[in-house]
């Protein structure tokens, strides 16, 4: 009984996530109003304050909830690269896809999160700083096992790196969907995999 109360107390959260999302992207956070999430959801007022306990919180999990996913996505195209033995540029090509497919999925929620993320005076600042330094670390370690076992270089600042990857995908990514939407996933990876790659200066 227990695990299918669980459930749906799961399945009420992403509703109201994804209207919150939503809303917030439409609008902005001041502007969007609990009422207005609620009705988005397709849910009683207080349910919204059954599961938090201000819209601030509520955002706050949404940011985990988000990035967490994005964080598993590209968590598991590293492993299945690996599993396949894939070398780690092969896996840091399969995260850009991963990521990719991440945005094109939720782009509502990657537009905020972009946003947000150059904003300094938020109650969810250090929030956002934990979710995101768990997404780029995982990049990160996958860099850095290309360093150790010689497939990069040496001279590879590895944070920075992984931020610029991330930071590529994702900007690349919003300019994909809101300036070029006839481009498809592959055009856009192809495009990416070549700067992965260090091809584009033609040497």
């Amino acid at each position: 009984m227990e695990s299918s109360s669980s459930a749906r107390r799961q399945a009420t959260r992403q509703r109201l996530y994804e209207a919150a999302v939503t809303l917030i992207a439409e609008k902005g956070f001041s502007a969007t109003t609990v009422d207005e999430i609620a009705d988005r959801a397709g849910v009683a007022k207080g349910t919204v304050y059954y599961n938090f306990k201000s819209k601030t919180e509520l955002f706050e999990e949404l940011l985990r909830h988000g990035v967490g996913l994005l964080t598993s996505s590209l968590r598991a195209a590293a492993e299945e690269t690996g599993a396949r033995g894939g070398s780690r540029v092969e896996a840091l090509d399969a995260m850009i896809r991963a990521g990719l497919v991440f945005i094109d999925r939720y782009p509502a929620f990657t537009q905020l999160y972009v946003a947000e993320l150059w904003r300094t005076n938020r109650a969810w600042q250090s929030t956002l700083l934990v979710v995101r330094r768990e997404a780029v670390a995982v990049v990160e370690g996958v860099i850095a096992e290309g360093v150790t076992n010689g497939e990069l270089s040496e001279e590879i600042d590895v944070p920075l790196t992984a931020a610029a990857l991330v930071g590529m995908v994702l900007v690349a990514a919003l300019d994909w969907q809101a300036f070029q939407p006839e481009r498809s996933i592959d055009d856009v990876h192809s495009a990416l995999s070549l700067l992965l790659r260090g091809r584009v200066s033609g040497h």
